[in-house]
C-alpha cells in the first residue's frame, strides 16, 4: 500500500500517482528548489540538496548481517528496501544495539510496524506486505491512531499477525522487539524529547528498530559553550532532563541522559534525544551521576556558573538532593531569580500565585459554556510536554512567603501552525448543507538569533439551515462574505503612509463584529427580496476563529462550536451554545430544567433569519501559550457528548506534531459518521506549536 506524501491517501502498490489529490508516487520534490527528484536518488538532480529518506536503525543481537551483492553495503532487509549507507560496525550491539543509517528505497510504501497497527486497531482488512512489497514506516503517524498504552501491546499484535500475515521466507517475526515499546508508549506524550519510531521487526535472532533520523541536530554540548545562549535557556534544558529522569528510569532508560552525544538541541531549541540506551543491570545511574554529567558540560564550555547553580550541581553530586522533586524545585527557585533580574518590566501584579511563571493566565480567559465540563489530564509528566517547560508549576515548594512575589510572564513565539479540514454530507441526508473555508500565511525568518515564524490563519465554519438551496447557500454566503471581508482588511499587507508595506494587527471585536453583520446582511437581504417566510428563510451557524501569532480571535452565532485541547489544561469546549436550553441555564434555571423543554435545542440566533438588530455573536480573544489543538466543527459532530466521550483516542494524538492532521480529521468524520450520521458532519482541525521566546528576553534585558 502506498501512502500519499501530500494526503495521506492509502493508494495500490501499483499506483503512479495518487487517486485522491494526483501526487507522484514515484517521485518526491526537492525541499529546496521545488524539482521532482525520482525516490531512489539520494540528491536534488537540479540543485544537489539531499532528498532522501534516511533513517537510524538500531540492531540488537547478532551483529552479523547479510550483505547483498548489490550495493557496496548491501540491506539491512532481505526485501532490499533499506539500504546500508554506512560500513557495519564492528562493535558488539547486543547490549545498546547497533546503530547505522539506511536509506529507505520505497518511501512511499506502509511500514509493517504502520500496517499492523492498521490491521489491529482500525479493522482494515488490508494484507500486511508480502517479501516482494515489502515494508515501510511513513513516521510515526500510524501511531497517532492509538493510545501509548495500546500501542505497546506486543501480545495483541502477535495474536492478530499470528492469524493474518503471510510468512516471510527471511522468518521475520510480526510481534514488536522489546526495543520499540518504550518508544512506543512515550511516543504521545514525548514526541519532541524522542524520535519517531519508523520501524520495527525481528529477523535472524536480531531485533531491529528504524527511528527517525536525529543526527543532524547540533549537540547541546555545543550549544552549552556558545556565549549567546542564556543561562535561562539553560536552565529550562536542564528542566526537561529533570522532569523526563523519571519517566525513563520506569523504562530503565536514564542512561540515556548521560551519554553526551546523545543529547540533542532542535531547530527550536528544544531538548531532544538522539535515541534510547538501556540501563545496564546491576549498574542503574542515579541522580548523582547526571550531577557530574551537568558539572562536565559547564567545565568543557567553561562558561561561567551562576553561584546558585554550582551549588546545586555540587550537592547533586554528593547525594544531598534525592529526588527530582527536591531537583526541581531547587531549578525553579534560580529560575526565578534569574527572571526577576532579566523581566522586570514584564512582570504582572495582577497574579500573586507564586507557582505560576507560564502566560496561561495571562490575557483574555475564555470561560467553560454552562453545561459543558473541562475534561483535565491526569498524568503525572504532563508537564514535560508543555513547551514552555514550566519550572515552577511542577514544584513540590510551599513557600508561604512568596505569596506576594509578581508573575513573571514570558513572552512566546509561533512555532508552527497547521491545518486541515473536511465537510460530509452525513449517512441521512440528501445533501450537504455545511461548508467551511481556511486561509493561511506563514512566513520562516531565518537571523542568527535563530528561526521565528510569522503565522496568519482564518478558519470559517458554517452550518446552514432552510433545505435544499436555502442553507447550503446561505452558509457558502457567509463564508465568502467574511472570507473577502478579512481577505481586503488584514490578511493583505497594506500601504503605510509612506508606502512601506506593513502588516495589519489582528482585527478588533469591533471589526469582527462587522464583518459577522455583514454575512447576516447578505442572507438577510435575499430572504427578503425572496419574501421567504418562516421555515423557509435560509439561514446558517458560524464559528469563526483568526490566528495571528500566539493570539486567537473567536466569534460565533448558533451551534456550531470550537474545541480546545491542550496537554494541561485538556479538552476544553470554548463556545457555549445559542439555543434555548443554554439560554435559561444562563437565567438560573436547572440544566435539567432548562433541557427537558421541547424547544430546548432551538436556536436562538442564527445568520440570515432576522436582522442585525437580532444578532449579537459572542467574540473573545485566546492567548496561545503551549501547544493546543483547536477544532471547530457543526452539531454533526459534536452530538450527543462525542468529543467528550472519544477524546483521548482521537483528538490527543494529534498534538503530536508527528501525527497527521488531514488523517485524524477523516477519522473524526468516520466515527461521527459511525456514532451519529444524522446530520452533515465539518471539522477543521489547527495544530498550533508555540516556544518562549527567549530572544526576547535577552532583548528586554538588554
Amino acid at each position: 500500500m502506498l501512502v500519499c506524501p501530500q494526503c495521506q491517501f492509502e493508494n495500490s502498490d501499483t499506483n503512479n500517482f495518487c487517486q485522491k489529490c494526483g501526487t507522484s508516487l514515484t517521485q518526491k520534490t526537492c525541499p529546496d528548489c521545488g524539482s521532482s527528484v525520482p525516490f531512489e536518488l539520494k540528491q536534488c538532480q537540479t540543485c544537489g540538496a539531499t532528498t532522501a529518506t534516511v533513517w537510524q536503525a538500531i540492531v540488537c543481537g547478532q551483529t552479523a548481517i547479510k550483505v547483498d551483492s548489490v550495493s557496496t553495503w548491501g540491506y539491512l532487509d532481505s526485501n532490499q528496501r533499506y539500504q546500508l549507507l554506512e560500513p557495519w560496525p564492528t562493535q558488539n550491539g547486543a547490549q545498546q544495539g547497533v546503530a547505522i543509517k539506511v536509506l529507505d528505497c520505497q518511501p512511499f510504501q506502509m511500514s509493517l510496524l504502520e500496517t499492523l497497527f492498521y490491521q489491529v486497531y482500525s479493522g482494515s482488512d488490508a494484507q500486511p506486505p508480502s517479501e516482494t512489497t515489502a515494508s515501510s514506516p511513513i513516521t510515526s503517524e500510524a501511531t497517532s491512531e492509538t493510545t501509548p498504552e495500546e500501542m505497546v501491546d506486543p501480545e495483541a499484535i502477535a495474536t492478530s499477525t499470528a492469524s493474518n500475515a503471510m510468512p516471510s521466507e527471511d522468518t521475520t517475526a510480526l510481534a514488536i522487539p522489546a526495543i520499540a515499546e518504550p518508544y512506543l508508549a512515550l511516543q504521545a506524550e514525548f514526541y519532541h524529547t524522542l524520535p519517531g519510531v519508523h520501524d520495527a521487526w525481528q529477523q535472524d535472532h536480531q531485533s531491529v528498530l528504524l527511528l527517525e533520523d536525529r543526527s543532524h541536530l547540533p549537540l547541546l554540548a555545543d550549544l552549552w559553550r556558545d556565549s549567546a545562549i542564556s543561562p535561562l535557556q539553560i536552565l529550562y534544558w536542564l528542566r526537561e532532563i529533570s522532569e523526563i529522569w523519571d519517566v525513563l528510569a520506569a523504562w530503565n532508560c536514564c542512561q540515556s541522559l548521560l551519554e553526551i552525544s546523545n543529547l540533542r538541541v532542535d531547530e527550536d531549541q528544544v531538548f531532544c534525544l538522539q535515541r534510547l540506551y538501556g540501563d545496564i543491570e546491576g549498574s542503574l545511574p542515579t541522580l548523582q551521576d547526571l550531577g557530574k554529567l551537568w558539572q562536565g558540560l559547564f567545565e568543557q564550555s567553561q562558561r561561567t556558573q551562576i553561584a546558585a547553580l554550582a551549588l546545586l550541581i555540587r550537592d547533586l553530586q554528593e547525594g544531598s538532593i534525592q529526588t527530582t522533586d527536591q531537583l526541581r524545585s531547587r531549578l525553579q527557585a534560580i529560575a526565578q531569580e534569574l527572571q526577576s533580574t532579566f523581566t522586570a518590566p514584564m512582570m504582572n501584579p495582577e497574579f500573586s500565585d507564586p507557582n505560576f511563571m507560564d502566560a496561561g493566565k495571562v490575557g483574555p480567559v475564555s470561560h467553560a459554556p454552562a453545561e459543558t465540563t473541562t475534561v483535565a489530564t491526569n498524568s503525572s509528566s504532563e508537564s514535560s510536554n508543555n513547551p514552555l517547560i514550566q519550572l515552577s508549576t511542577l514544584s513540590d515548594t510551599d513557600d508561604s512567603s512568596a505569596d506576594d512575589a509578581p508573575t513573571v510572564v514570558l513572552p512566546m513565539q509561533l512555532v508552527n501552525l497547521e491545518d486541515a479540514g473536511r465537510t460530509d454530507i452525513g449517512r441521512q441526508r440528501e445533501h450537504n448543507e455545511d461548508y467551511f473555508g481556511i486561509h493561511t500565511e506563514l512566513k520562516k525568518i531565518e537571523s542568527p538569533q535563530g528561526r521565528t515564524m510569522q503565522g496568519k490563519g482564518l478558519y470559517i465554519l458554517c452550518d446552514g439551515m432552510g433545505g435544499h438551496a436555502g442553507g447550503e447557500v446561505a452558509s457558502a454566503m457567509a463564508v465568502d462574505t467574511l472570507r473577502h471581508y478579512f481577505q481586503t482588511r488584514w490578511l493583505e499587507p497594506q500601504n503605510s503612509d509612506n508606502s512601506e508595506r506593513r502588516e495589519p494587527p489582528l482585527p478588533s471585536e469591533a471589526e469582527i463584529r462587522e464583518a459577522v453583520r455583514l454575512a447576516n446582511l447578505a442572507i438577510y437581504d435575499i430572504n427578503q427580496e425572496d419574501a421567504r417566510s418562516g421555515s423557509g428563510r435560509m439561514g446558517t451557524t458560524l464559528v469563526l476563529v483568526l490566528i495571528q501569532g500566539t493570539t486567537a480571535v473567536v466569534a460565533h452565532v448558533g451551534d456550531s462550536r470550537l474545541y480546545r485541547l491542550s496537554r494541561r489544561q485538556g479538552l476544553e469546549q470554548v463556545t457555549v451554545d445559542h439555543e434555548v436550553g443554554q439560554r435559561e441555564i444562563q437565567r438560573g434555571v436547572e440544566p435539567e430544567i432548562a433541557y427537558a423543554r421541547p424547544d430546548a435545542y432551538q436556536l436562538t440566533q442564527a445568520l440570515g433569519p432576522r436582522d442585525e438588530n437580532f444578532i449579537n455573536p459572542d467574540v473573545q480573544f485566546i492567548d496561545l501559550t503551549e501547544d493546543t489543538l483547536l477544532l471547530l466543527c457543526s452539531d454533526g459532530l459534536s452530538d450527543h457528548d462525542l468529543l467528550e466521550t472519544h477524546w483521548r483516542t482521537h483528538l490527543e494524538p494529534l498534538l503530536s506534531s508527528q501525527s497527521n492532521l488531514e488523517r485524524g480529521v477523516n477519522q473524526l468524520i468516520d466515527l461521527a459518521n459511525q456514532y451519529n450520521g444524522h446530520d452533515n458532519i465539518t471539522a477543521i482541525a489547527i495544530r498550533v506549536r508555540v516556544r518562549p521566546n527567549l530572544a526576547q528576553l535577552r532583548q528586554s534585558a538588554a
